[in-house]
C-alpha cells in the first residue's frame, strides 16, 4: 500500500512536539533543542528596511540557552531605526516563541524565532513595525467586535540565462506546467521550505510574465498563502521572500520581487485578500451576494486608498505598473471581476449547484458544500511594500468604514461592472485614479495622517520618516521623463531591482 507523508511539508517543531506553534512554550523550545541536538539558535527581527536581521547564539548547554530564551537580548536600535538616536540606541529584543522554526538554510542544526522590539524600560517599542500591526489589531478588535484575516499573494520573478530550449510565448506563461516553464521546481522547492518554516500555503502556479531580453530569461511565478491573523500573514510574506531570495543564491539565480522590471512586460503585484469573521464565521457573504459588513470595509480602504499607497507601493517603479492593461488596478473602485479595479472580488464559491457531482457522476456519497471562503482583494500593493504598515494602514481604514455610516452610499458610488472598460454604458473616467508618483502619495499621506495617528496607532514619527522618504524620490515628473528619448528607464529598474 502507498504511504504517504502529510506532514512532511509541517513546522519540523510542531511536528516533534505535536502541537499547535500557537502554544509554545519556553520548555517546548528546551526541549526541541536538546533532544534534536541543535547547535544554534538565531534571534531573527525585521527592521525598518522590511528585511530579516539575525543574531547568532551557539548553544554550549541548557542554562545558556534557558538564559536566552529567557531575556532576549540588546541591540543597537540607532542602526536599525533611522528615528532613533545614537545616544539612546539599546533595546531588547524578545523571542516569541510560537514563531520558531528550523532553519533550512544553516549546515550545522539551527532554530529560528522572531523576535519583538522593547524599550529600555521593558515596554513595547512604539514605532516597532510589529507593534503598529499590533495596536492596529487590538484597535479594530475591540472596536467592531469582528477578527480581520488576511494573505498574501507574492508574485515575482526569477531571471536566468537565455535557453533556446521550449522558448517562452511572451507574457503567456499563466499557470504553465514543465517543460514550457523552467522553473516550476524551484517554487515547489520554496513552497515546501516556507510551508517548514510556519507558512500556510494555498497554492503556487507561474504567472503571466516569461520572455527573453538580451542573454536573460525571465519566469514570473506566484505563491498565494491561505487566510491568517494579520501579524502571521505579514511574517509569512518575510520568511517567503528570503526563503526565495536564498535559493536564487543556491542555484545562482536572481529573484526579485521589484514592481516592473521591463516596461510592456508584466509587473509583479502583492495583492492582499481579507475577510472578516464573526464568532468564527466569515460574514463576507449574504446569501449569493457580498455582505453590507464587506462593502463598508472596502468602503473604507477605497475612501483612504491614495495615503495608504505610501505604505504599500514605496518606490518609484511602483508607478510603473499601476497603468493600464496591464492587469493592475489604475481606479478607485471596486467589482467583481475587473482587474482595472482596486479591489476586486474574486470567486467564493457561492453559485449552490452541484459542481462535484457534475465533475464526478460517479461519485455516489454526498460532498458537504463548502461555504464561508469568499475574500475581498486589495489589488495595488507591490513588492516594495512594508509590510507591517500597510496591514496596519489598511485595519485602520476598514475599521472606519465598519464605523461610518455613510459606508454604504461610498460603496455604491464606487462599485464598476465587470465589463466598464468594454462597456461605453459606464463611465469608467468618473472614478478617480490612483496616486502617480511616491511624491504625490507623500502629500495624501500628510493630509491623512492624523487618520493613522488617532488612537497613538502609528507614531507621529513613523508618519514624518514616511513622507520624507517619498518626498526624497523627487519623483513627481516621472510620467514626463518617461517620454524623453535621453532617460535611462532601465537604469531607474535596475536600481529597484531588490527593493525590500
Amino acid at each position: 500500500m502507498l504511504q504517504f507523508n502529510l506532514s512532511a511539508g509541517r513546522n519540523k517543531i510542531a511536528q516533534y512536539l505535536n502541537k499547535n506553534p500557537k502554544e509554545f512554550t519556553k520548555a517546548d523550545i528546551v526541549r526541541y533543542v536538546e533532544d534534536n541536538n541543535i547547535e544554534f539558535l538565531n534571534f531573527i527581527y525585521i527592521g525598518e528596511d522590511s528585511k530579516p536581521k539575525t543574531v547568532n547564539f551557539i548553544i554550549t548547554d541548557k542554562e545558556y540557552l534557558d538564559s536566552i530564551l529567557s531575556t532576549g537580548e540588546r541591540i543597537d536600535g540607532s542602526s536599525i531605526f533611522s528615528d532613533i538616536p545614537a545616544g539612546k540606541g539599546d533595546l531588547y529584543i524578545i523571542p516569541r516563541y510560537h514563531t520558531a522554526y528550523v532553519n533550512p538554510f544553516e549546515e550545522r542544526s539551527t532554530v529560528d524565532i522572531l523576535c519583538s522590539f522593547f524599550t529600555k524600560d521593558g515596554h513595547p517599542l512604539e514605532s516597532a513595525p510589529e507593534n503598529i500591526l499590533r495596536k492596529a489589531i487590538v484597535d479594530f478588535e475591540s472596536t467592531t467586535g469582528l477578527k480581520f484575516k488576511a494573505m498574501g499573494e507574492l508574485e515575482y520573478y526569477v531571471i536566468g540565462k537565455k535557453d533556446e530550449l521550449y522558448p517562452p510565448v511572451n507574457q503567456k506563461g499563466y499557470h504553465s506546467s514543465a517543460p514550457f516553464t523552467r522553473y516550476d521546481q524551484l517554487r515547489r522547492e520554496a513552497m515546501f521550505l516556507i510551508a517548514q518554516c510556519g507558512g500556510e500555503i494555498k497554492y503556487g502556479h507561474s504567472e503571466v510574465g516569461c520572455f527573453f531580453e538580451g542573454d536573460n530569461y525571465y519566469e514570473q511565478h506566484e505563491i498565494e498563502f491561505l487566510p491568517v491573523d494579520p501579524e502571521k500573514a505579514v511574517e509569512e510574506l518575510i520568511i517567503a521572500k528570503w526563503i526565495l531570495r536564498m535559493l536564487g543564491k543556491k542555484y545562482d539565480l536572481t529573484i526579485t520581487f521589484a514592481p516592473k522590471i521591463l516596461t510592456g512586460k508584466a509587473g509583479s503585484g502583492l495583492h492582499i485578500h481579507m475577510l472578516l469573521e464573526k464568532e468564527g464565521k466569515n460574514i463576507m457573504i449574504d446569501g449569493e451576494e457580498i455582505s453590507n459588513d464587506a462593502k463598508k470595509m472596502m468602503a473604507g480602504i477605497l475612501k483612504h486608498s491614495k495615503s495608504l499607497t505610501a505604505f504599500g507601493n514605496t518606490v518609484p517603479v511602483s508607478f510603473l505598473r499601476l497603468v493600464k492593461h496591464q492587469e493592475a488596478p489604475t481606479r478607485i473602485c471596486w467589482g467583481y471581476s475587473n482587474r482595472a479595479a482596486l479591489i476586486r472580488i474574486p470567486l467564493g464559491w457561492v453559485a449552490h449547484t452541484n459542481m462535484l457531482k457534475t465533475a464526478n457522476p460517479q461519485q455516489k456519497d454526498e460532498i458537504p458544500y463548502i461555504v464561508g471562503k469568499q475574500t475581498v482583494e486589495y489589488r495595488a500593493a507591490d513588492g516594495s511594500s512594508d509590510l507591517y504598515h500597510l496591514l496596519a494602514g489598511i485595519m485602520v481604514a476598514a475599521k472606519h468604514g465598519l464605523k461610518d455610516d455613510n459606508s454604504l452610499v461610498i460603496a455604491d458610488k464606487l462599485y464598476i461592472s465587470s465589463d466598464a472598460e468594454k462597456d461605453k454604458t459606464e463611465d469608467i473616467d468618473r472614478f478617480e485614479n490612483l496616486t502617480g508618483s511616491c511624491f504625490e502619495t507623500a502629500s495624501f499621506l500628510q493630509d491623512d495622517r492624523e487618520f493613522y495617528e488617532k488612537n497613538s496607532i502609528f507614531p507621529v514619527k513613523t508618519i514624518d520618516k514616511f513622507i520624507k522618504k517619498l518626498r526624497d524620490y523627487d519623483d513627481q515628473f516621472l510620467n514626463e521623463k518617461l517620454h524623453d528619448p535621453q532617460f535611462n528607464i532601465l537604469e531607474l529598474i535596475d536600481n529597484y531591482l531588490h527593493t525590500n
